[in-house]
């Protein structure tokens, strides 16, 4: 209970102004007291006449102020006992915060904004709009930070009406005066039917967040090839280490071989080099005998010791040795160079069928899947009046051919004069899809706006940034906006799908075969109705629109 008195003695001895307890307090004609600086400060910014924060009482002329000595005293007390008024720091305004106007020092939160008064309150400067009779009528809305936004910079008046004719909000007297004639509405009334609008795009949000819940499946695709493309990695690293360790023990095998022949030979010419050598010592020897005995002058003891000799045995090698270049293993290292050959071959062959393998990696994002897209198919027709001189329409205007010759056609002006091109009858806005099969050299599949140049270099679909282009190649893609190219890697197809989602801003192209791969897509801003295009450049080219089921 006490704790409470001290609460209601904060708020009785607060300056309403500056939400603290008073300092030099003041008290004016009509009873209320401030903080002698608080109230100079708040009367300095008012022009003429002067009045009460609170009750919203003048005066004139402006009061002479004169400090209250009875509340002075009692706030010295006050203090003294420990009394604090400020508010707690989750009542102050911080950056993001709309703050009040009236509070001076520290600014405290806003809780409502006044149109009228084009100023924010907190809850203490508030209340006058809530008791006085006066302020009852004024609107007050939710704090905002942007209240001179809503006020007519001609008429210094709330706008409360919305111009249909140029998209933005006016006060009542722009409606009788610069928009006199336009089509105006309240603001309110407008608001309802952008409701409207928001809440089919939320469903159409809705509808694609479902429609896109296939993305689960997308990443259990991109689990699946991390996986696979992991364990290939693991396994070709298995089987290169298993190569290389054949190699090496190949090399291991040869080297030993080498070493084997290479100690053969080597003992076996030591060898050789031992028995001569033994056999050139006997030969000194004998040598050294015979030169002693011709010596000898007694020829009786001459002759007897000449008759008495051994015989010269025969010698067991070649009278000559042939020594052999040094080329003793050439034929093994002729061998092991032919291996190598051989090798290079067949990696060279596997590398190009390895290559070959990756380009059969395919990941067919097909997002969302043609049932999808089916509901959303569109007939298109392509319009005489547009189509080129050298292109023959036929099957109800849904197949377009390249001349050889020039097609004599009436004079229109939206005809194109320089490019092989032509447009659809029909305009399309909202979700459109079609699909266009293609023979031939080259055919441009696009969409673009109604007042797209019909003669010139930038007329082309793609060279201007009023069409969006797929170039088809027979070995490619490529992608054109405003002149800018993109090249697309993908396996080529004789089938182009194209998506329009007018509103969301959202085009793609696919190519179609047995699935539906994202070919490229373009996120942007479409300020006015599209119309499907086809282009063609050389002869023997053919397009036609596809009729879907």
């Amino acid at each position: 209970m006490a704790q409470k008195g001290v609460d209601l003695d904060q708020e009785t001895f607060s300056c309403s102004i500056c939400l603290d307890l008073l300092k030099d307090p003041v008290t004016i004609p009509c009873g209320h007291s401030y903080c002698m600086k608080c109230i100079q400060r708040f009367w300095d910014e008012e022009e003429k006449i002067h009045s009460c924060p609170q009750c919203r009482k003048t005066f004139t002329p402006r009061p002479v102020l004169v400090k209250n000595t009875m509340l002075a005293a009692l706030m010295e007390q006050l203090k003294k006992t420990g009394l604090q008024a400020a508010p707690a720091d989750h009542c102050y305004a911080g950056p993001e915060d709309v703050s009040c106007d009236f509070c001076s020092g520290r600014k405290v939160k806003a809780i409502k904004s006044c149109l009228n008064c084009l100023a924010s309150y907190c809850e203490k400067h508030l209340q006058p709009h809530l008791d006085a009779a006066p302020f009852k009528k004024h609107k007050l809305e939710e704090p905002s930070k942007n209240l001179q936004e809503k006020i007519c910079s001609i008429h210094d008046e709330v706008m409360k009406m919305f111009c249909r004719t140029d998209q933005k909000c006016i006060c009542y007297l722009c409606s009788v005066d610069e928009h006199r004639g336009h089509d105006t509405v309240s603001a309110a009334a407008e608001r309802t039917e952008r409701q409207r609008d928001l809440e089919e795009s939320q469903q159409q949000i809705q509808q694609r967040i479902q429609d896109r819940e296939e993305v689960k499946l997308l990443q259990q695709e991109v689990e699946a090839i991390n996986h696979s493309a992991d364990q290939t990695v693991k396994d070709s690293e298995e089987i290169f280490t298993q190569m290389i360790r054949l190699i090496q023990k190949r090399s291991c095998d040869v080297k030993q071989q080498i070493r084997s022949q290479q100690q053969t030979e080597v003992s076996r010419v030591k060898d050789l080099q031992e028995e001569l050598e033994q056999e050139i010592t006997e030969l000194k020897r004998r040598d050294a005998e015979l030169k002693q005995l011709s010596l000898t002058e007694d020829h009786s003891q001459f002759l007897l010791n000449y008759v008495s000799l051994p015989p010269l045995r025969e010698s067991t090698h070649s009278s000559s040795i042939n020594v052999r270049p040094l080329r003793y293993f050439e034929e093994v290292t002729a061998a092991v160079s032919e291996l190598r050959d051989k090798l290079k071959d067949i990696l060279r062959e596997e590398r190009t069928n390895i290559s070959m393998a990756f380009t059969r990696v395919d990941v067919l994002l097909s997002e969302p899947r043609p049932k999808s897209f089916l509901k959303y198919s569109c007939q298109i027709t392509l319009d005489q009046n547009t189509v080129h001189s050298i292109l023959l329409l036929s099957e109800e205007n849904r197949k377009v051919t390249f001349l050889e010759n020039h097609k004599s056609y009436s004079y229109h002006l939206d005809r194109f004069r320089d490019y092989g091109l032509v447009l659809s009858r029909e305009s399309l806005t909202g979700r459109c899809y079609w699909e266009v099969e293609r023979r031939g050299s080259y055919v441009c599949v696009a969409v673009a706006y109604k007042n797209i140049s019909r003669s010139g270099d930038e007329s082309g679909f793609g060279l201007n940034d009023k069409s969006w282009a797929l170039d088809c190649y027979p070995d490619r893609f490529l992608f054109r906006h405003n002149s800018i190219e993109t090249s697309i890697s993908a396996r080529v197809s004789s089938r182009v799908g194209v998506y329009l989602d007018h509103r969301a801003g959202v085009l793609s192209f696919y190519s179609i075969s047995e699935s539906m791969t994202l070919l490229h897509r373009v996120q942007t801003t479409f300020t006015q109705p599209l119309h499907a295009g086809v282009g063609l450049d050389y002869a023997k080219d053919i397009a036609v629109l596809c009729k879907l089921k």
